[in-house]
């Protein structure tokens, strides 16, 4: 373990951006090419070919230079908590493989619970990651809707045409079919259409359909739109539609000293998403999902004789869960609070929500820079100005490349209304302006030398 942590510790020291601009061909034949029957049989050889087909290309999120996906650097403490978690190896299902680990899960739900605004009431259970948190928020509207009367076939999910694509995923998985998805148009700030959710809802029930759930958005993959929550709400109540709220990304708002305001009416969906591992800074995996009424997870209990029985006489973890064996990803966040607090970790929010703002107003009055939208939570979505759509086919995706293959930036990419874009993802607290408008002026300089190349 000692040698271990120093090789990283060396690693991280000889970093110099976030990645070795390694092909796709070249990362996999170094890999296949081992023999895995043909053990190296010393812990500093294997950490050395660990290093080269994997740390010395992997890419590294702490670097201010890192700007492409919702991955973000992790709070030291929930760093050591994986040590524990790793080391005993316990599972979160039932109390005699966990014990005390069953109440700290809990109480970090209960807490969660009451960041929220849910009553006493509320339960919830931690999950690999907001994909199935949000499966399973819709797996117990489905079975609510079903034990009230309604029949499969009717059951309809409303979503934003911006929201996450795991509702699709969630609808196939659930039997329903993605064509139980209707999808309703954004308004100006990308955020779910109030007037055009009421329509779809009326269309709905006017068809004779059930209208399941409304899936709202509190931080969306592109633009980090926060849905009109309260009104959403209201619309919600009057059908008998299931609120869901994924704040897989926005979820840290709830500890944020500055914005939890943003997420007013929250306290009233049924399941909520959190992922900590996303704007709470904690390691993969951790996510939960939060309910008003805890009742509602008995939808997925199922007893087993050799595992959690009726007459179990302790508490049980797998009766709220989809999953049977679970890591005890709740003591990262644990360590990070009893360490750290969480005004510390909304800290961290207020400066990436912040520091989007900031580069925002910068990269607006530059008339180099197209912006597809002013920046709401932390991400940027924009272009180098003055492309059509078959350059920006042709440029846009080029630019990407160079940028990894030289190893000082990396920026995602989306579509919006059918248009190719740039994204810049921010979840570095330690990045500042100058760091990000850094990797901006890389875009440009790229994009003017492939323009330049092309033109010659």
């Amino acid at each position: 373990m000692r040698q271990g942590i120093d090789h990283l510790a060396a690693t991280l020291t000889a970093v110099r951006g976030p990645s070795a601009g390694v092909s796709p061909e070249a990362a996999a034949k170094a890999v296949v090419d081992v023999d895995l029957d043909r053990p190296l049989g010393d812990v500093g050889d294997a950490l050395a070919e660990m290093s080269r087909l994997w740390l010395d290309d992997t890419v590294w999120f702490h670097e201010p230079g890192y700007a492409a996906h919702l991955n973000c650097p992790v709070a030291i403490p929930a760093l050591l908590a994986e040590v524990f978690v790793s080391a005993v190896n316990p599972s979160l299902d039932t109390f005699d493989q966990s014990v005390g680990g069953t109440f700290v899960e809990r109480h970090i739900v209960d807490w969660t619970a009451g960041r929220i605004g849910f009553g006493p009431g509320a339960d919830g259970i931690f999950t690999s990651g907001g994909t199935q948190s949000n499966l399973q928020g819709l797996l117990l509207a489905r079975d609510h809707a079903l034990a009230a009367g309604a029949r499969s076939a009717d059951l309809r999910i409303v979503a934003s045409a911006d929201g996450h694509f795991s509702v699709q995923k969630a609808a196939r998985l659930l039997g329903l079919g993605e064509g139980a998805v209707v999808t309703v148009a954004t308004d100006g700030d990308r955020r779910m259409d109030v007037g055009a959710l009421g329509r779809a809802l009326a269309t709905v029930a006017d068809a004779g359909h059930h209208p399941m759930a409304v899936v709202a958005t509190a931080g969306t993959t592109d633009f980090g739109a926060i849905d009109p929550l309260p009104e959403i709400a209201a619309l919600c109540e009057g059908y008998g539609a299931w609120l869901h709220v994924d704040a897989a990304y926005g979820g840290g708002l709830l500890v944020s000293p500055t914005h939890r305001h943003r997420l007013h009416g929250i306290d009233r969906a049924d399941s909520v998403t959190v992922d900590f591992h996303k704007t709470w800074f904690q390691p993969v995996s951790a996510s939960a999902l939060v309910v008003r009424d805890g009742r509602h997870l008995g939808h997925v209990t199922w007893h087993a004789d050799y595992l959690n029985p009726h007459d179990a006489a302790h508490p049980n973890q797998v009766d709220k869960s989809i999953q049977t064996t679970r890591r005890f990803d709740a003591l990262k966040l644990w360590m990070t609070l009893r360490v750290m607090g969480p005004d510390a970790i909304g800290g961290y929010v207020d400066h990436v929500v912040a520091l989007a703002a900031e580069v925002g107003a910068v990269l607006g009055a530059n008339p180099d820079v197209e912006l597809a939208a002013t920046p709401q939570l932390s991400t940027i979505v924009f272009r180098p100005a003055g492309l059509d759509e078959a350059q920006a086919d042709a440029l846009l995706p080029r630019i990407r490349a160079t940028l990894y293959e030289r190893g000082r930036a990396m920026v995602a990419a989306t579509r919006v209304d059918g248009r190719r874009w740039l994204k810049l993802t921010l979840l570095n607290p330690l990045a500042t302006t100058d760091d990000v408008l850094a990797v901006t002026g890389e875009v440009l300089d790229v994009a003017a030398e492939l323009r330049q190349a092309v033109a010659r």
